[in-house]
This record gives C-alpha cells, sequence and structure tokens, in this order.
C-alpha cells in the first residue's frame, strides 16, 4: 500500500519527554500500531521509522537504502560536518566504502585484537585501582568516569598514537557533540574536533610512527589511495566510535548485570557464560537506538509502504532487538538466551568493522570489575540515574557504585 506522504508539520512527534524516560515503551506500541511510520523528529525533520526485525534487518543490507548524503531530499541528514569530518565509512557505500576499509581493517582483525588483550587488560586494572581507591575514601566512585570512559578512549589513541595530553579534551568536544546545550556550543565542538584532526595528521606527518594513522598518511601520500578529507574524517570516525559506543556498552552492561542479580550469580559461578552473555547485552542493552541513517536511492516498498525516492530511512535497533516476532520474551535479559543474533554491529556492508576489538574490550572490562568487585551496586536508585537519551542513542552519563560488604 501507499501511504500519502503527510505535510511534515502534522506529522506525529513520538519522541517526546515520556519516551525519553522509557523508550522501550514507545518503540512497543509503535512497533504493534505498524511496521513503518512516517513521523517527525523533536526538529521537525520527517523520516520513517523501520520497526520489525526482518524489516530491519533486510533494509541494513538493502542496496536501495543509501549512507551517502547525496541521495537525500529534505528529511533528516545526521550531523551537519565539514566535509573534512563528513567523508567517512559511515557515508559511503559500493567501492568507495570497500577502499577505505580495507586501508584500516587489519587494525581490527581477530588476531590482530589478540595481540592487544594484555594491553586491554593492564589498563583495566590500573582503572580497577583508581576505581578501588575511591571507593574506599569515598565510598562511592563514578564508573563511567573512571572506568567505562577512559578504557576505550586509552585503547584508539593507543592504535592512532594520539599524544596523551589530548585525549582528555577530545573527549569533552565529543561529549558537547552529542549533547550540546546550544547551537552555538555545538558548531564549537566540531570546529574544535576538525581543527584538533586536522593538526593531529600534521603532526604525524612530520614524524611517522608505528601507528595506524602514520599507516594511512602513508596510503594518502604514497599509494594515493586516501583523499586528504578522507584521512582526516576516518581518523575521526574511529576515534570517536571506538571510544563512545564502548564505553556505554560497557557501563550500561554492568548496570544490567547488577539490576539482575539472579542472572550475575550465574555468571559469577560461571565465568565461561560471558561471551555469550555479552552478545546478550549487545541485544538487551546496546546504547545505539537507531542505526545511521539511509536515504532511498528510489521509490521503494517495505512492508508494503512506498518511500520515495530521496527521504530518510531510520532503521530502529532498539524495537528490533525487543521484537517478539524474533525473540521470545524479549524483554527479558536472559544469559542462556538460545538465539543470541542480534544486529547491534550491524548487518552486511556497514557491519561495524571494529566488532572484535569492541567484544574484547567489554570482555575485559566486565571480568576485571566482576572480579575486583564482589559486591557493586548503584549507589543511587535506578530513577536517579542521569542518562544523555536522544532518538538516537540512550547511554548513562554517570553510573555512581558502592560496594556492600
Amino acid at each position: 500500500m501507499t501511504t500519502p506522504a503527510a505535510p511534515a508539520h502534522d506529522l506525529p512527534r513520538p519522541f517526546d519527554s515520556t519516551h525519553f524516560s522509557d523508550p522501550h515503551t514507545t518503540y512497543r506500541r509503535l512497533r504493534e500500531q505498524a511496521p513503518v511510520h512516517r513521523i517527525a523528529l523533536p526538529d521537525g525533520s520527517p523520516v520513517w521509522l523501520i520497526l520489525r526485525e526482518r524489516d530491519v534487518r533486510a533494509s541494513l543490507s538493502n542496496p536501495r537504502l543509501s549512507v551517502d548524503k547525496a541521495h537525500a531530499s529534505t528529511g533528516y541528514k545526521g550531523f551537519d560536518l565539514p566535509k573534512a569530518l563528513d567523508a567517512n565509512l559511515l557515508n559511503l557505500d559500493g567501492d568507495d566504502h570497500l577502499r577505505l576499509r580495507r586501508l584500516v581493517s587489519k587494525a581490527f582483525t581477530p588476531r590482530h585484537v589478540d595481540s592487544l588483550r594484555e594491553r586491554i587488560r593492564t589498563y583495566a586494572d590500573r582503572l580497577a585501582d583508581t576505581l578501588a581507591r575511591q571507593l574506599t575514601s569515598q565510598e562511592e566512585a563514578d564508573l563511567v568516569a573512571e572506568f567505562a570512559a577512559p578504557l576505550p578512549l586509552m585503547v584508539i589513541c593507543d592504535l592512532l598514537d594520539v599524544p596523551e595530553a589530548d585525549r582528555k579534551a577530545f573527549s569533552t568536544w565529543v561529549t558537547h557533540m552529542l549533547e550540546p546545550t546550544s547551537r552555538q556550543q555545538l558548531a564549537e565542538a566540531i570546529q574544535q574536533i576538525h581543527q584538533f584532526f586536522t593538526r593531529l595528521v600534521t603532526d604525524r606527518r612530520a614524524a611517522l610512527g608505528d601507528d595506524l594513522l602514520s599507516a594511512l598518511i602513508t596510503a594518502r601520500d604514497e599509494d594515493d589511495k586516501l583523499t586528504e578529507d578522507e584521512l582526516v574524517s576516518l581518523a575521526f570516525l574511529i576515534l570517536m566510535a571506538g571510544s563512545e559506543n564502548t564505553q556505554h556498552l560497557i557501563s550500561a552492561g554492568l548496570l544490567t548485570l547488577l539490576n539482575h542479580p539472579e542472572q550475575l550469580a550465574t555468571l559469577r559461578a560461571s565465568p565461561r557464560l560471558l561471551p555469550h552473555t555479552i552478545e546478550e547485552l549487545l541485544r538487551y542493552a546496546h546504547p545505539n537506538h537507531t542505526a545511521i541513517r539511509r536515504f532511498a536511492t528510489e521509490p521503494l516498498t517495505l512492508a508494503g509502504t512506498t518511500i520515495p525516492a530521496g527521504d530518510t530511512v531510520l532503521l530502529s535497533l532498539a524495537a528490533a532487538h525487543r521484537d517478539p516476532d524474533r525473540y521470545p520474551d524479549p524483554d527479558r535479559f536472559d544469559i542462556h538466551r538460545a538465539d543470541t543474533a542480534h544486529l547491534a554491529l550491524g548487518h552486511g556492508m556497514h557491519y561495524c568493522l571494529g566488532a572484535p576489538l569492541a567484544r574484547a574490550q567489554v570482555d575485559i572490562a566486565l571480568t576485571t570489575l566482576l572480579h575486583r568487585f564482589p559486591h557493586l551496586s548503584p549507589a543511587i536508585p535506578a530513577e536517579q540515574l542521569s542518562w544523555r537519551t536522544t532518538f538516537r542513542f540512550h547511554a548513562l552519563k554517570h553510573l555512581p557504585l558502592t560496594t556492600q560488604s
């Protein structure tokens, strides 16, 4: 069936304050009403929202849904970034995507990730020491600030050899970009990030090393496999996505386990269940509630609804992961769940390049925390937790913890 295109100002806006306090209720209600909805985002931009697991999975690998903004018309397009930050894997399809992907793929293979595990474990132990000191001296510590955020930032910054002095500033700019308090703060954050990576590339070009950024610069300067914008943008994507997504999964993963003490007790008794548990956490608690926006390259029909060429399509990972047609009792966290397949790391061409590294970091992080702190618990009630919430993601800002003896 063809759905008449209502004017944008007449479209429903489901992502309101009620949604942000309980997003899964919104997704459940919408999915039960229809598999596809035309809605307006909080800023009024029109999009098509896809909610069923089978439709989301199929759409993630549908070549008629492109991530390239060149195919967009008037709907939501994502962040308004300068080209030097936007010419990356998340905005390219086809041969250009594969060309860039091949340039960095060796840094994220399971074999290379295995070689990094000891270093990641060392960082996790060091951060756990700091966490332990705070829990002893102050009887409370913030997992996000003291452990979940710095761990992946250390790992990714090591891959790119980002100077230690610049790492905290970069993390602050990313926070301001993802959750700005004003348009001015957003613009300033993007400008700072742009300048940071431009300067980083310039400095590294003058003194190449044995790191991923140096390898990319060599590919740009000697092999002509990258444009300058692609070089800067690829470094930006690796650092931002590699640190942000993993930190939120670590904090959400630990909170989920603490909120399910029977499951946590089972995991403590059988640590071999941790890899399976991580897959369930990726389904149940992944911070990204939608995949990156896509644009219809031609009119296409999804779940019986015709979507015009150029319109923006949002694929709801959160709704797909709680779809009862795919997952029995989907709102239940179950580390023994038989079906561990999920879409948290993508599907098809845009499957997450850093998936092996993300899994390794979450594995080591949770192993370290559960071993070092057998009596952790949230220091405040669930309703007082602070979340960074938009229609795109739902992530903890802070996770105050205490210990019980």
